[in-house]
């Protein structure tokens, strides 16, 4: 039992509060009780009223189940149904247009477009290599992914395999020609790149001297400028460097010595408190916490094992170059941080009431993660993160603007506290919950003066969109379900109503994750989509995906396409709130055979189960997970929502068995623990499927999941896995 400190009427966690007390308030400037003080000031104001939130959203679910039951709407009528969601005040009413009024945005956010990572904050390996992959390896990114095919010889190999290696040259320098096209020739016959006059000079293989056709994108160099290390070019905002080394084995095969090109790729990268981790209680908390002061004071390092070999990570150190009038030019080398708070839901033990009650966690978050962050503000880190003088807080799962409201006046209460501007505290609005989304002008409102980035979720977003229509029917097949009209009304709703609201030139609006690390030539064929649609950020898998998916912002110029939206929204009246509110069901529930029903529940459980059993066992909150047919995608608690709910939902309208998933667990269960022998640390759920705790939280996901506050899985999550670790 975590022992206790009594602040202010609050049971403090000995180990958060040696954290704060000894760690963190050293260099912050502020006095070590006037910050208790703040703390318990805020959880005596904010608790009842996030108490009251989450009445208000079970009080809306009762009324729409309730509706959807009533023999009176039915048929369903999709205009009567939108005026009962108007009576009950799930739709509110539009306001007059504005424009938000946010301030000292940092470039990444308001300016340049470009991918975005979202990365466990609990491991720290992970955040550090998030936090490194503001610049990445286009050779390494190509060379170790199927974008680069494997056909006649072009093998990836243990050792450098030349084959495949002139394949990555090439495909580089089709690159350089589509965005840094040479006044003739092609990077291809370069032999060499070299500065003179203020300008680039390129020499062909023909000997000819050629230049860029748009010199302006050519910004500096490193080293000799008859002989450089590196040039370094910008195009739509984003960082390109050709790296010159005749030594590296790659650059021996190429007639211009060129050994890289890197890429500036994950502009900005949300350290996640949220889905993507398992902190159930205060020892993890504190460890979420210890990481993001690292972060923020610059000094987290993470020492592991690479093939026999001891490597230490840290925080890379920034960039210099000399521009053409030679000055100096220094660049970020890391992303700007974001932190990704909880939400309003569930509480935790690192603080205590005086009756022994948890407090809500998403409030501790927001003080403990403002707090850290006041290293950064203050000029106590290594490194800078935002040049702005900002911190940056994204907020999930809020319904509604009420609830956005909420946040709001807690950041300015956590602000006033800590001795903060107003509006220091930048948010991150989830547009990933249906009440969210119908009212996103208004929840965009509610925060106009601090909101720095909007986002679709769309894996949250259909886990509530089932669960809230819970009564309604039958849902569409869950691989089928992107292919509804509500989607569509969705994503693109996000982009007119982020730019109505003034967010270009001012805010990120963003795009959800590409969940299939391992494919990334289909990743390349199909995300550019996201900057196309007018999103000035889209999210990535990996540092290796934000490589690549940075090539599109290359290609195509966000700010040119968001321009081109405004003016068209500015000619119509875009009305689509009806496809948004088009509930998914089933079309034809009588088309689907016995086999194609068995395949879906299939489906669903066999990812439940190898999320589940690792977030329970191991405490992985987010992994790869390998499907029903052995194809890994990424897992975290959005998509378990969707898997567990969508079974719920075929169970409640006799679609299902009970018993038929129950054989389905039992059967799958077994895959799973075949799919991972591999993992010494893996603890098998069969065939003791009674006993087995992850196995059993599996279980309560489908069969109690029905009843759980928006359809969230985390309640019953924490639930199991304080169990098993109260047992190991």
């Amino acid at each position: 039992m975590n022992k206790r400190v009594i602040k202010h009427g609050y049971k403090v966690a000995e180990s958060l509060y040696n954290l704060v007390e000894h760690e963190v308030l050293p260099g912050t400037g502020l006095d070590a009780e006037d910050f208790w003080q703040t703390l318990a000031y805020v959880f005596d104001e904010f608790t009842p009223k996030n108490q009251a939130l989450l009445a208000t959203r079970e009080e809306m679910q009762a009324k729409i189940d309730a509706w959807h039951l009533d023999p009176n709407n039915q048929p369903f009528e999709q205009q009567k149904y939108q005026d009962f969601l108007t009576d009950i005040g799930y739709i509110v009413t539009e306001k007059e247009d504005f424009s938000i009024t946010t301030t000292y945005v940092d470039e990444e956010v308001a300016k340049v477009a470009g991918p975005q990572l979202v990365v466990p904050l609990m491991n720290a390996r992970f955040a550090l290599n998030a936090a490194n992959a503001r610049w990445g390896s286009l050779y390494d990114a190509l060379y170790g992914t199927d974008v680069i095919g494997e056909d006649n010889g072009a093998t990836v190999t243990k050792n450098y395999n030349p084959i495949r290696g002139a394949r990555v040259q090439a495909y580089a320098r089709r690159f350089l020609d589509d965005v840094l096209p040479l006044t003739n020739g092609s990077h291809i016959e370069v032999t060499s790149y070299q500065v003179a006059d203020g300008k680039l000079v390129v020499t062909l293989q023909n000997a000819q001297q050629v230049s860029l056709v748009e010199q302006e994108k050519f910004v500096a160099f490193k080293g000799d400028k008859q002989n450089p290390s590196a040039i370094l070019f910008k195009n739509n905002g984003l960082h390109i460097e050709i790296k010159i080394d005749p030594s590296v084995p790659v650059a021996k095969t190429d007639p211009a010595s060129v050994a890289d090109i890197i890429l500036e790729s994950a502009l900005s990268t949300i350290q996640d408190c949220e889905d993507s981790i398992a902190a159930v209680d205060a020892e993890d908390k504190t460890a979420v916490y210890r990481n993001w002061l690292g972060l923020m004071k610059g000094d987290l390092s993470e020492t592991l094992e690479k093939n026999g070999v001891s490597i230490t990570r840290t925080l890379n150190e920034d960039r210099s170059y000399t521009t053409l009038d030679e000055q100096e030019l220094t660049l970020p080398g890391r992303s700007l941080l974001f932190v990704r708070n909880v939400g309003h839901l569930m509480t935790n033990d690192a603080v205590l009431t005086a009756d022994d009650k948890e407090v809500p966690e998403g409030i501790l978050d927001g003080l403990i993660t403002t707090l850290i962050s006041l290293h950064d503000l203050k000029g106590s880190s290594k490194f800078k993160n935002s040049r702005q003088g900002s911190i940056y807080i994204v907020k999930p799962k809020m319904h509604g603007p009420e609830e956005v409201a909420f946040s709001n006046a807690l950041f300015t209460r956590i602000e006033a506290g800590l001795g903060l501007a107003t509006n220091t505290i930048k948010m991150g609005i989830m547009d990933e919950e249906r009440r969210t989304s119908v009212n996103l002008k208004e929840c965009i409102r509610a925060a106009k003066d601090r909101l720095a980035f909007i986002n679709t979720g769309f894996l949250d977003r259909t886990g509530d969109e089932i669960h809230t229509s819970m009564q309604a029917g039958p849902m569409a097949r869950k691989e089928l379900m992107k292919n509804e009209q509500w989607i569509d009304a969705y994503e693109n709703r996000n982009v007119r109503i982020g730019l109505q609201a003034g967010l270009k030139g001012k805010a990120q609006i963003g795009k959800g994750m590409w969940a299939i690390p391992d494919e990334m030539s289909a990743m390349l064929t199909n995300k550019i989509g996201h900057p196309e649609s007018g999103a000035n950020c889209a999210w990535v898998p990996s540092p290796t995906a934000a490589t690549l998916h940075v090539l599109h912002y290359h290609k195509v110029n966000v700010v040119e396409i968001q321009e081109a939206m405004l003016e068209q929204f500015s000619q119509s009246n875009s009305n689509d709130l009806s496809a948004l509110l088009t509930i998914p069901l089933l079309k034809n529930k009588e088309s689907l055979s016995a086999e194609d029903i068995q395949h879906e529940l299939d489906n669903n459980v066999q990812g439940l189960l190898g999320y589940v059993v690792r977030w329970i066992d191991q405490g992985t909150g987010c992994s790869k997970v390998p499907d029903i047919d052995n194809v890994g995608r990424m897992e975290d608690r959005a998509t378990l929502r969707i898997s567990s709910q969508h079974i719920c939902n075929w169970l409640h309208h006799g679609m299902l068995t009970k018993e038929q998933v129950i054989e389905s667990l039992q059967r799958m269960a077994k895959v799973v623990d075949q799919q991972n022998i591999t993992d010494a640390s893996y603890e098998p759920m069969a065939p003791n499927f009674n006993t087995n705790i992850a196995f059993n939280a599996a279980m309560d996901l489908i069969f109690k999941g029905k009843e759980q506050p928006s359809g969230y899985t985390e309640p019953l999550l924490h639930q199991r896995r304080i169990e098993l670790k109260a047992v190991n």
